[in-house]
């Protein structure tokens, strides 16, 4: 390592001024020796490397920031909780390093990441299958948008009430008959 102010190797001539342990990893301020300058360097673990084989066959080192980018704009302006997208690539992430293989075909990681957005959100799923799958036709992704439909452990979509519950109760049950003097026009 080099230190970055006059370019001398500061790993044989430098001194640690102060360490700090960080979820990111060490934080270490650093002097060198030859100009008496403090920089600091940041230290992570590498994680064990997972190449990817893409679809045309070429081979690429994993990058989570490229996941998490696509499901991303899957799920944009979907209410999702917060961290849902990064726990989902969490845990492919987590899954991939503990295979005893060092390559992983990406259907398989698209695979993961569609049957996760399947449980989280339908739309961000179809948005995600219908570029992942590349449907052809439109007949296509209807027939997925069917299978999405019929199938009861998705869960129903939440339906905005038109109008707050009325003072007496009167509307508390959804599918209730609305009655028009409770609703009136405001600003009459």
């Amino acid at each position: 390592m080099d230190c970055p102010f006059c370019g001398t190797d500061a790993s044989t001539d430098q001194t640690i001024v102060e360490s700090r342990q960080s979820a990111a990893g060490m934080h270490r301020r650093r002097r060198c020796a030859s100009c008496d300058e403090a920089f600091t360097t940041y230290e992570q673990v590498q994680r064990a490397v997972v190449m990817v084989i893409k679809r045309d066959g070429r081979r690429e080192e994993f990058q989570r920031e490229k996941l998490l980018g696509s499901l991303r704009i899957a799920a944009r302006k979907r209410p999702l909780p917060d961290g849902s997208l990064e726990a989902v690539v969490e845990d492919i992430e987590r899954r991939m390093m503990g295979t005893t293989r060092g390559e992983i075909a990406s259907r398989v990681i698209g695979e993961m990441a569609i049957t996760r957005l399947k449980e989280l959100d339908p739309i961000a799923y179809i948005r995600y299958a219908s570029i992942y799958h590349q449907f052809v036709s439109l007949e296509h992704m209807l027939e997925e948008l069917q299978r999405i439909a019929l199938d009861p452990s998705l869960p129903g979509p939440e339906q905005a009430r038109l109008f707050d519950t009325s003072e007496d109760g009167s509307n508390d049950e959804p599918g209730a008959p609305v009655r028009l003097e409770d609703h009136r026009a405001v600003g009459r």
